[in-house]
């Protein structure tokens, strides 16, 4: 049994636990490997089951639980024949109503009207096909529910029997096949495909929330734009509180480069309000989004999104759209990294599997951001934990950034574990081979800070360029401080460790000389770093350098898609962690956190 299974947040950052701790936890993990795993930290009542800590970084302190009982609809079912108008029926709808829309029908766009609905009466927008010709509840959705086979450069997906079982809802032109008006509340949207007209130009979000928008689940849907056109986002999440978005799929959703009439594209966006929001679960969904497949915060506003749960999703861009490649689909999209975080606090990220980022736009090829960006943003208490991130031209960028009206409220409390790095590779992403970018471009207030990278595995095919580039911001003084680099087994890269020379941080390429004039204070130890050039000086002690991925000791075979990237019994490694146990990424973990993710 692994006590630090899923669930099990660091209360304390530093200290060890007492067996006694330790026989607890154990005890815990056994509950929660059998709890489902959509609502594994929400119980009835959306009472949070977080817990308190994870390292320096406080866990989500609220949910919206997403099963299907805690969504009653006891009242009437009204049935809408296809090609009348939705919108009709659900503004005679009385709360607690079921709203059946034809399987197979076709609807065009409506907006969700505000009630006085409540906990104990949802609103249920639903296709008419039965409960049983869905997937079970907690199961994700794929197309075949919509009579598709297969998708060219997806993943595959089981279909024994591709039959349109879904409602489509298809909007022509401009934003909102569904529109949730301000004030709506306690709807839940099953079977539905929301998709947009061919050749109409761009289009906007297919799923809008209006401000004030309250309890809202989305399930098992499939929400999608077409193979060519720019359709700019799935779901805009505006200023809505409480929302679950689960078991779905989204795909193609992206903007042409150089002549397109959009940028950014994602599946999902938010955090970007004027009134408050917060309380959101992303959870088992296929997410597909050219620029970003997940992203909050980058464009104005004044709140920061609170309590956010992105878990057990397949983040995937496909590799048709890179060009060079034999089956490049001959357009260019914009693309950037695969998760971005701009504006958010308490954000949980676990067991998710991310794949395929690549550079040559204005980014290059990052897999994770997390970059604040507006005088009202804030990036605090972040957990990105028991995750596969793969196939990228670089790997993390941390950093405090600068907003054109100035620093950003705080970039703090980040907690980084556990997590599965795979083929960084610079050449075949178009990116930089940069594992971790680390700055602070804050010039008044604290820099970055309290930020924990422990127990990664990063494993690439061939040399990086650098480990760690590490900058700050000339008009700032202080410098980022309380990092810890630690248990984690990486590559060294080219350059290894490099500061930009920028501020008090001198420009250097030794890694002893930077991390003393740059982090203070900070803990660099019990890092196995692999093919490091030892003529560019000394690590701090208590890290160990080593020639080859041969001579760490991998149980796995190198050059597979394997993630089973732990170290063998006779490895001179096992147990040198600082905590006890192996250097690297908890690989069991991260096999039982993702199952059936991809």
């Amino acid at each position: 049994m692994n006590v630090s299974a899923p669930g099990l947040g660091r209360d304390d950052w530093d200290s060890q636990h007492s067996m006694k701790e330790l026989m607890l936890f154990a005890l815990v993990a056994v509950a929660l490997a059998g709890a489902d795993t959509g609502n594994r930290y929400c119980g009835p009542g959306d009472m949070p089951k977080f817990g308190a800590r994870d390292g320096p970084a406080a866990l989500p302190e609220r949910c919206i639980n997403t099963t299907p009982d805690a969504t009653p609809s006891p009242g009437e079912t009204v049935h809408v024949a296809t090609g009348e108008n939705p919108e009709m029926a659900l503004q005679r709808a009385a709360c607690g109503d079921t709203i059946l829309l034809q399987a197979g029908g076709l609807y065009r766009h409506f907006t969700i009207p505000a009630k006085p609905c409540d906990a104990n009466h949802w609103i249920t927008i639903r296709t008419s096909a039965p409960d049983l010709d869905l997937p079970e509840a907690d199961t994700r959705l794929t197309p075949c529910y919509a009579g598709v086979a297969s998708l060219p450069g997806r993943p595959s997906y089981d279909c024994p029997v591709a039959k349109n079982r879904l409602a489509r809802i298809e909007l022509k032109n401009g934003a909102g096949a569904i529109t949730f008006a301000n004030g709506a509340n306690h709807y839940r949207l099953v079977g539905l495909e929301v998709t947009r007209t061919p050749g109409t130009g761009l289009t906007y979000a297919l799923v809008r929330f209006g401000d004030n928008v309250d309890h809202v689940v989305i399930d098992r849907c499939w929400i999608h734009g077409t193979a060519a056109d720019e359709t700019v986002r799935g779901i805009y999440l505006g200023g809505s509180r409480y929302v679950g978005i689960v078991n779905s799929y989204f795909s193609d959703f992206h903007c042409i480069a150089i002549t397109g009439a959009c940028t950014d594209a994602q599946a999902i966006n938010g955090g970007n309000s004027t009134v408050p929001v917060g309380v959101y679960k992303i959870v088992n969904n296929y997410l597909e989004g050219a620029a970003e497949n997940l992203m909050f915060g980058g464009a104005p506003g004044s709140q920061v999104p609170a309590d956010i749960e992105v878990r057990r999703n397949h983040m995937f861009k496909p590799l048709s759209w890179l060009s060079g490649r034999a089956d490049f689909i001959g357009q260019k999209f914009i693309v950037k990294n695969l998760f971005e975080l701009k504006n958010g606090v308490r954000v949980l990220v676990e067991g998710n599997v991310m794949e395929n980022s690549w550079g040559g736009f204005t980014q290059v090829g990052y897999g994770i951001l997390l970059t604040p960006r507006g005088s009202w943003a804030a990036v605090e208490d972040v957990t990105i934990r028991y995750n596969l991130l793969r196939h990228t031209g670089s790997g993390m960028q941390l950093a405090a950034t600068r907003g054109d009206d100035g620093d950003s409220l705080s970039a703090q409390r980040w907690s980084i574990h556990d997590d599965l790095l795979q083929d960084i590779d610079a050449a075949a992403y178009d990116g930089d081979g940069i594992v971790f970018q680390i700055s602070s471009g804050f010039r008044r207030n604290t820099p970055l800070n309290q930020l924990s990278i422990d127990h990664l595995t990063v494993s690439t095919k061939g040399r990086i360029k650098s480990l760690l580039i590490v900058g700050a911001e000339s008009e700032n003084p202080r410098l980022p401080f309380e990092i810890r680099f630690t248990n984690n087994i990486v590559p060294a890269g080219q350059y290894s460790v490099w500061s930009t020379g920028i501020g008090t941080c001198p420009k250097s390429g030794q890694p002893l000389t930077t991390f003393k004039s740059c982090w203070k204070p900070s803990a660099i130890t019990n890092n196995v770093i692999i093919d490091y050039p030892r003529e560019q000086g000394p690590w701090p002690a208590g890290n160990w350098l080593a020639k080859d991925r041969a001579t760490v000791g991998f149980a796995d075979v190198q050059g597979t898609e394997s993630i089973d990237d732990r170290l063998s019994p006779n490895s001179s490694y096992k147990g040198k962690g600082s905590d006890g146990r192996d250097p690297g990424a908890d690989i069991g973990t991260i096999i039982e956190a993702i199952a059936g993710v991809r």
